[in-house]
């Protein structure tokens, strides 16, 4: 996995999703369809940017500018909500500089190695880069306020996106593949993750008497529960008995058409799991009463308790396993180049 090309160094993406690990394993970064006039370092009320210095790595300086432009990949949404959220500012600020301090890392490691971008992938890099601009004049906006016009200081830009890229593909990327057979070897020896216990999927039509109830709040309840189980009868497929939990049901649920999904047998009712074991797929329990509430459910599925077989998970769990295994070199990478660095946060 690698971080975008050029655009996660240089603009602000409109769709990221948050990711507090940022520091050393967020991974590829969709390129924007769109993007505003230097939107990437616009001031928000609460993260006011003067291109002050925030870090020094072996000399090199990082300012809050660099710093703002990583903070909205990590929460793009800073903008909808006027700011980052208080409670989650210093977080979202601890792991953008530690990102951008291990770019710079990563960067003055490709340059110290002589690595270098053929003329022709940079001209393609940067032609790829104006693509997001909707107009010449957005364009030339953005390099004016970001760059001061100049083009050779962009090109510049983008020439070490793409070290960085080719360095983590070098020292992360190639190294984090993981194959089908260590895939199986995994799940063969791992097995408590795979498995599964027996459990039901079901929808319930529930009415639930205030609490407190008095006995005659209680004989109304029943009385609506009883008509709700001859509508309910009459029904014939998931979406006729979905249809009226909406309408009937007095639980949560009613808005997701009385629809629990799959739910352990240990959490439920004792009394629930026996009227299903005794019922088919498609079949209507009686009133059943669970607590205060008089409940009818109808059966979908029933699964025993088994284990996911390889062949359903392969290619889930061989992702799983390179983010993990890409999150650790990332993390080891990061460890290594700080080793002999002088990083100073200012």
């Amino acid at each position: 996995m690698k971080r975008a090309t050029l655009i996660g160094g240089l603009v602000l993406l409109a769709l990221v999703p948050a990711n507090a690990q940022v520091a050393v394993s967020r991974g590829s970064i969709p390129v924007a369809s769109h993007v505003a006039s230097a939107a990437a370092t616009r001031t928000t009320p609460n993260v006011p940017v003067l291109g002050k210095p925030v870090a020094r790595v072996n000399g090199a300086v990082l300012t809050d500018r660099d710093l703002l432009r990583e903070m909205y990949l990590i929460f793009p949404y800073a903008r909808q909500h006027n700011g980052f959220p208080k409670e989650m500012e210093a977080g979202i600020r601890d792991g953008a500089l530690k990102m951008i301090v291990f770019e710079e890392l990563v960067y003055q490691e490709a340059v110290r190695r002589k690595m270098s971008v053929a003329p022709l992938k940079l001209q393609r890099a940067e032609g790829d880069f104006r693509k997001q601009f909707s107009s010449q004049e957005e364009y030339q906006n953005y390099l004016k306020s970001e760059f001061s016009g100049s083009r050779e200081r962009l090109r510049e830009k983008i020439r070490r996106s793409l070290l960085i890229d080719a360095l983590l593909e070098i020292e992360v990327a190639s190294k984090a593949k993981v194959t089908l057979a260590e895939a199986k070897a995994y799940y063969e020896k791992n097995p408590a993750p795979f498995q599964y216990p027996e459990s039901f999927a079901f929808q319930t039509i529930s009415i639930l008497p205030p609490e407190k109830a008095t006995p005659k709040q209680l004989q109304e309840g029943r009385k609506r529960a009883e008509d709700a189980l001859r509508q309910a009868k009459a029904t014939k497929s998931y979406e006729e008995f979905g249809v009226l939990a909406e309408k009937l049901s007095d639980d949560d649920y009613r808005v997701m058409m009385g629809d629990h999904k799959f739910v352990d047998r240990a959490k439920l009712a004792p009394n629930v799991v026996q009227a299903m074991l005794a019922m088919q797929p498609g079949q209507i329990s009686d009133i059943l009463q669970v607590e205060q509430a008089y409940t009818i459910v109808r059966l979908n599925k029933h699964v025993l308790t088994g284990k996911m077989s390889f062949t359903d998970i392969k290619d889930k769990l061989t992702k799983e396993l390179e983010a993990k295994k890409t999150e650790s070199l990332r993390g080891a990478l990061d460890k290594k180049l700080r080793r002999t660095a002088k990083v100073e946060v200012l």
